[in-house]
């Protein structure tokens, strides 16, 4: 397959890629050295190597666009970006048998993933579309219906969750089969040609072999990275709330996310400026599927193993909480993008509901915002409900072969 670039691949796309990958290696050298470091020197050098392994996974992960379809491009996109959440909250939920703190914090960081990609992440790109084209609608490819569907049902059935108190291996097995179904139908859409930009536009130009070979190195050392700078950056981390007198649930919860999403948001915001909102939507699109299906299985999944038995990962009631309010955000966005379409008003709304209910410490904000995004998602619903037919429609034809549609020129 021929790769194409918007720009002549140059030395200065070699350079981020030695940036990046210069940032990840005193991460990987400090923990294979058995270095132990301060709380806040440890965040910082361990929260870096995440973030520069982060970057080079996710270019190789572009780079790969070519070689397979466009949607399964994404939602291995996806998965990679979020590589760095996995790696941190498995390590909670790995270590929660043997620490009973961990087990709230592998809940505090799952639902804060979640809910800062649709919170913040969805409305970042939609107002990078905002500005460069003065559009007050985005629309988005119908063959993404694909995802959302997959993304609606792994919602209905997440309320099960806080209803039930724990996270158990039925769930590894009903969420974990949703992720693989979405991956399948995915991998039967038609291969695209890429336009690629920086990074992942000098190793997609590589010879078919070289490239492939390059895909595979820059995929592992990554990987390596990441898992190995997962631990360290989770303990100093707890321990500089420790030190700093800040609750650790809340560093968790926000602080951790921020950190191993941020080559997400920023990968997906490129996309958006590269003139392809419809991609880069897509793609956060596709890493709320992987969080919502994929992390939330694996959590019971490491727990068991570690503890060596089959007992649920039981909540206390904040738990359910917010399991239970990150459910209903999820409810409310597919609502949303049930026209495939997201205007101005419901990007403020996304933006606006979830930076509010991080300045309410009423120990009821969590049911009571809860309560709101379920309404909310009545609502537009019944204002959407002419656009239901057509949705569920694209959803069936986005997992036929045959079908390929179009991107629309946004």
């Amino acid at each position: 397959m021929t790769h194409h670039s918007s720009n002549h691949p140059g030395a200065s796309g070699w350079l981020f890629i030695a940036a990046a990958a210069l940032i990840a290696l005193p991460a990987l050298v400090l923990r294979l050295t058995g270095t132990h470091l301060p709380p806040v020197q440890g965040t910082l050098l361990f929260g870096l190597g995440i973030l520069g392994a982060a970057f080079l996974i996710s270019w190789t992960a572009e780079a790969a666009e070519g070689d397979i379809s466009q949607a399964l491009a994404l939602a291995f996109l996806a998965f990679i970006a979020v590589l760095p959440e996995y790696a941190v909250d498995l390590y909670f939920a790995w270590t929660a048998p043997f620490e009973e703190s961990h087990r709230q914090l592998a809940i505090a960081n799952m639902t804060g993933a979640n809910r800062l990609l649709i919170g913040i992440g969805w409305p970042v790109i939609f107002g990078l579309f905002w500005l460069k084209t003065r559009r007050a609608m985005l629309e988005i490819d119908r063959s993404h219906a694909l995802e959302l569907s997959f993304l609606a049902v792994a919602t209905l059935y997440s309320f099960t969750i806080p209803l039930r108190g724990h996270l158990s291996l039925i769930d590894t097995v009903v969420l974990g089969g949703l992720f693989a179904g979405y991956v399948v139908l995915a991998a039967r859409r038609p291969v695209a040609a890429p336009e690629h930009i920086g990074p992942a536009a000098v190793i997609g130009a590589l010879p078919t072999g070289r490239r492939r070979a390059t895909l595979i190195a820059f995929f592992l050392f990554s990987a390596v990275a990441i898992f190995a700078a997962a631990e360290p950056f989770a303990e100093s981390l707890v321990s500089m709330g420790a030190q700093w007198g800040v609750s650790e649930f809340v560093l968790v919860q926000w602080v951790a996310p921020l950190a191993s999403e941020s080559p997400e948001f920023i990968i997906a915001s490129l996309l958006a400026l590269k003139g392809r909102p419809s991609a880069a939507m897509a793609a956060l699109i596709s890493s709320k599927v992987n969080q919502w299906t994929l992390l939330v299985g694996s959590l019971p999944l490491a727990f068991g193993i570690s503890g060596g038995s089959i007992q649920p990962m039981m909540f206390d009631p904040r738990q359910s909480e917010e399991v239970l309010l990150t459910a209903a955000q999820s409810a409310f966005a597919v609502a949303v993008f049930v026209s495939l379409s997201l205007s101005k008003w419901e990007a403020l709304a996304l933006m606006a509901l979830f930076v509010t209910q991080l300045f309410i410490s009423d120990l009821h904000a969590r049911l009571y915002y809860a309560y709101g995004y379920l309404a909310l998602t009545v609502v537009i619903l019944i204002a959407q409900r002419r656009n239901l037919r057509p949705f569920i429609t694209s959803a069936w034809e986005a997992t036929q072969r045959q079908v390929e549609t179009p991107q629309r020129k946004l």
